[in-house]
């Protein structure tokens, strides 16, 4: 089939299936079709014998016609181009899923796993809801899971006593009722910041070392930890400091960091501690109790 021929013929088709809305093409229209090709080849190419007079074409056969490279061409019109719609979101779908997969660690996955188990959790939960629930939604489950486990951290601290190692050095026991840093004194350090989630923890811990134990003279609270103080706790310290009176302990800080030192004052418990309530180290609270027993 010449060029132009073949040009008409794969318009046409091109029309019915697309221009007229049409979804299939019958063999009735592919026949009508490759009639009309063939039409336009005998009419695109005349022969004549040696004397000049024109020869009777006959009939031409569909393979005649066609070469192999142009009958691709209109199977793939006729009969593929519906599903072939779907290859440049296909191929774009799998060039994302290659991107994707690069991006999960498996090696950091398994090391979180390995070393902590409730971050690899969320770390697992968020790799889910982007996959169920899109990027958007994975990412605010994610941090909203994040600040779960921050509060969950913060409300349980890891309150201790200090206590003197035999080398000389302050070491971290945990808190038990009766604990003590040594005979008639006890350096409690809080292991975060004071807020409404977690100050009952303090006066539990408070409770547990005033009213068990030998008798307590000196109270020291050490706040090395402690970042920031809220109205609650504040209201909860006041009660402490109320206890520890009633009880006849003496109630001091250490370690207290400027900007919370400012909110105390603010909130009035350094008029009821008193400001000789205040030492920089938990050294020098306890020399300040040993001059006290001399």
């Amino acid at each position: 089939m010449s060029d132009g021929a073949f040009r008409v013929l794969m318009a046409l088709i091109y029309h019915a299936r697309f221009k007229t809305g049409e979804t299939f093409v019958s063999q009735r229209s592919i026949a009508k079709l490759l009639q009309f090709g063939v039409k336009a080849a005998r009419g695109k190419t005349k022969r004549v014998d040696e004397n000049g007079e024109p020869v009777n074409h006959g009939r031409l056969s569909v393979a005649r016609v066609m070469t192999e490279g142009e009958a691709v061409v209109l199977v793939v019109l006729v009969l593929l181009t519906g599903p072939l719609a779907y290859l440049p979101e296909a191929a774009l779908a799998a060039v994302v899923f290659l991107i994707a997969v690069g991006l999960i660690d498996v090696t950091g996955m398994r090391r979180i796993l390995a070393i902590r188990r409730r971050e690899s959790v969320i770390a697992l939960l968020t790799a889910a809801a982007v996959v169920v629930l899109g990027v958007e939604y994975g990412l605010a489950l994610a941090i909203a899971a994040s600040i779960v486990d921050h509060l969950r951290h913060s409300y349980s601290p890891l309150n201790s006593v200090l206590v003197k190692s035999p080398a000389g050095h302050w070491r971290p026991i945990p808190v038990a009722p009766g604990a003590r840093t040594e005979e008639g004194l006890v350096i409690y350090r809080f292991g975060t910041s004071l807020y409404y989630a977690n100050a009952s923890r303090l006066v539990e811990d408070i409770a547990a070392l005033v009213g068990h134990g030998s008798p307590l003279r000196w109270m020291v609270i050490d706040c090395a930890a402690i970042g920031d103080v809220d109205y609650t706790a504040s209201a909860v310290l006041v009660k402490v400091a109320e206890h520890a009176h009633q009880h006849h302990v003496h109630l001091v800080l250490s370690c207290v960091l400027g900007p919370v030192r400012q909110q105390l004052d603010r909130y009035g418990i350094s008029d009821a501690l008193g400001q000789d309530a205040y030492f920089d180290t938990p050294g020098q609270a306890l020399e300040a109790f040993h001059s006290t027993e001399r």
